[in-house]
């Protein structure tokens, strides 16, 4: 049945409209001010006062969650996983990748693969490493990092369904051109990430996205503005970042905002694993990992991916930042699907996928509607 939101403080991804209304089933039917409004028949009219309407997350960074890891090559685990990010808001979702053994990298981009057959929430991979610089590697297991091999990525590629849509690499470890070439012609964007390139070497490069702003990379120098200053710099370069107030301080967060604004980041969880689990050990790419006060760290006290939900991300934002909520959508949704394409996502529009979240004046997470199919919360 059709249903329709009346009353709702609307952000759209490109706009807002304060008390309007809007309509849909699978997809967005119609959306406008209240005063437009007229009732059809057989339809469902929820009255929305008081609540915001904005659109669905889009995650482009995650390695898991909930128990279940993308390398773990499961695609019914790797289902369950994504039906549990409702919760936090996701209705889009890159599974990703890590460092590992050519036949486990396999294994995973094949499970994800099958779960993208049933899940339309699964809008394509993020393989991140192992074509990256052992200096930067953070939580990536060493032993397996190389340099960029085209045709090991055109093999992957072709066992994913042509699902990989972004790469982290380190354009500087050697000749990787060839690679870059394929992945521009095969709409795959090049991320510099777990990377010492130099800006120079990040200016030949076709790099125009940064896979975790601050976090494994060469840092700002004043002689030297590295991985980090390229991304600020460069107007045509999509930064991410990871805002759990611990991979970045809420200070370097708010830098980093004033510097790129609002249309040049995307917020990510690059969550793992222990997401959404009580505090203790887990695991990630064969290594423990400890969790405790909502950090995961490796034995060596380095920081390994995060337990950070979307949710908070985009409150995180807004609060250390205090940009807009308009701003925080596009961070958060806008912003994803126009650099990847994503061309009925991230916007509260007609003949867009009704992919929508229902929150309250505090911004509690009250409604997750995926595809049309709402899910509550008792938030």
């Amino acid at each position: 049945m059709v249903k329709v939101y009346t009353n709702a403080h609307l952000f759209t991804g490109e706009g807002e409209v304060e008390k309007g209304y809007i309509r849909f089933e699978e997809s967005i039917l119609g959306v406008g001010k209240m005063e437009l409004f007229e009732e059809e028949e057989n339809e469902e009219v929820i009255d929305m006062e008081g609540k915001y309407v904005i659109p669905g997350f889009i995650d482009i960074h995650s390695h898991g969650g909930y128990g279940i890891d993308n390398m773990d090559a499961d695609p019914d685990k790797i289902n369950d996983m994504i039906q549990k990010m409702l919760e936090e808001g996701i209705t889009s979702y890159f599974p990703t990748t890590m460092t590992q053994s050519d036949e486990a990298i396999e294994a995973a981009l094949k499970a994800i693969a099958e779960a993208a057959e049933s899940n339309p929430m699964i809008q394509g991979i993020h393989v991140e490493g192992p074509f990256i610089s052992k200096d930067y590697k953070g939580a990536q297991p060493e032993e397996y990092i190389r340099v960029a091999q085209l045709d090991k990525l055109k093999e992957w590629q072709e066992l994913s369904g042509n699902l990989i849509r972004l790469i982290t690499y380190a354009p500087e470890t050697g000749d990787v051109s060839d690679f870059e070439e394929y992945c521009v012609e095969n709409d795959i964007v090049l991320s510099a990430g777990h990377s010492g390139a130099n800006y120079k070497e990040l200016l030949e490069s076709k790099a125009t996205h940064i896979t975790h702003l601050f976090n494994g990379q060469k840092g700002l120098h004043h002689r030297e503005i590295g991985v980090t200053g390229y991304g600020l710099l460069e107007d045509d370069v999509t930064v991410e970042m990871i805002v759990d107030g611990f991979h970045i301080s809420e200070e370097m967060v708010k830098l980093a905002y004033r510097t790129k604004g609002a249309d040049g980041i995307v917020l990510i969880t690059d969550s793992m694993r222990a997401k959404g689990l009580p505090e203790g050990e887990s695991e990630l790419g064969g290594q423990t990992v400890f969790i405790k006060d909502k950090q995961a760290r490796l034995e060596s006290g380095n920081l390994a991916g995060s337990v950070l939900t979307f949710i908070d991300a985009f409150k995180n934002m807004m609060e250390y930042t205090g940009c807009s909520m308009l701003e925080a959508v596009k961070m958060s949704s806008f912003n994803q699907a126009k650099e990847f394409g994503l061309s009925t996502k991230g916007q509260l529009m007609p003949s867009f996928d009704a992919d929508m979240l229902v929150l309250d004046k505090v911004l509690t997470l009250k409604q997750t509607i995926a595809g049309g199919k709402v899910h509550e919360f008792n938030n």
